[in-house]
């Protein structure tokens, strides 16, 4: 069975790459030099942002570093809403408290779980003994092959063999207190959501979930609530009109989340 049933919440995000706040298309950031597709670049810092969200009391928000250089931009956001964001992007065993003690609700790990393209539960459960489970979340961003999602590591450039199914997410349920869930192919692209990916993770997450990926309109909300019935949490970015989109204004989602917390 799902986690309880509630209701989906609009999720904010702060994606840093090169100091600055941008919007990438997901995928396409590589360690190989080539300048990744960008549709927008913010003329406003990442503490900016920050302060909205907390304003606007989104909580369950993330900041993610999209590679290096984005140490300070990532700080200073945190320092803003102490407490209130989510820090990602090249976390470990080495820094994940540095980032807590900086003001991160919790840590989002990926890449440093796998070892040789392997899900390793060991670290896992080293890295929960010494943070807390109630302060890691796991990423498990993925790529649909041949049927199947699997998790994409490595700035999702690597598809390894671990699968998005019950039984991963039960496995690491005792070690994190939720989820983060991109659909790789569809990241940055606004060209509508997984709706499989949203219903499975409806049914088979045990913790708090967060999707990402494809969302290009407000009635998005209202989709990933009724397929995943209440259960997954949604990030809209690209389609924003905060980070220079058309699909979506930010606006509508503070709304949607303010009715909702009077159900």
């Amino acid at each position: 069975m799902g986690y309880g049933s509630g209701v989906t919440l609009f999720r904010p995000c702060i994606d840093l790459h090169d100091g600055q706040v941008k919007q990438i298309v997901g995928g396409t950031l590589s360690d190989s030099g080539e300048t990744p597709r960008t549709h927008f670049i913010s003329d406003r810092d990442s503490a900016w942002y920050a302060k909205r969200y907390r304003d606007d009391d989104l909580t369950g928000g993330h900041v993610i570093r999209l590679g290096p250089g984005n140490d300070q931009a990532a700080a200073a956001a945190l320092a803003a809403w102490p407490g209130g964001l989510r820090l990602g992007g090249a976390i470990d065993g080495e820094n994940a408290q540095r980032w807590l003690d900086a003001g991160a609700e919790a840590v989002i790990v990926t890449s440093w779980l796998f070892v040789d393209g392997r899900l390793s539960f060991e670290r896992a459960r080293e890295l929960a003994r010494q943070i807390g489970p109630e302060r890691l979340v796991v990423d498990l961003s993925c790529r649909e092959v041949d049927g199947v999602y699997r998790v994409a590591t490595n700035r999702w450039q690597t598809v390894t063999e671990t699968a998005v199914e019950a039984d991963t997410l039960d496995a690491l349920a005792e070690y994190c207190s939720g989820f983060l869930i991109h659909a790789a192919s569809r990241e940055g692209l606004q060209q509508g959501i997984d709706e499989r990916l949203v219903s499975l993770l409806g049914e088979v997450t045990p913790l708090p979930c967060t999707y990402a990926g494809g969302g290009r309109a407000i009635e998005d909300l209202q989709r990933v609530d009724t397929l995943s019935q209440g259960r997954v949490d949604l990030v809209l970015g690209s389609a924003l009109d905060l980070f220079g989109g058309q699909g979506v204004r930010y606006a509508d989602c503070v709304d949607w989340n303010r009715t909702r917390a009077k159900v």
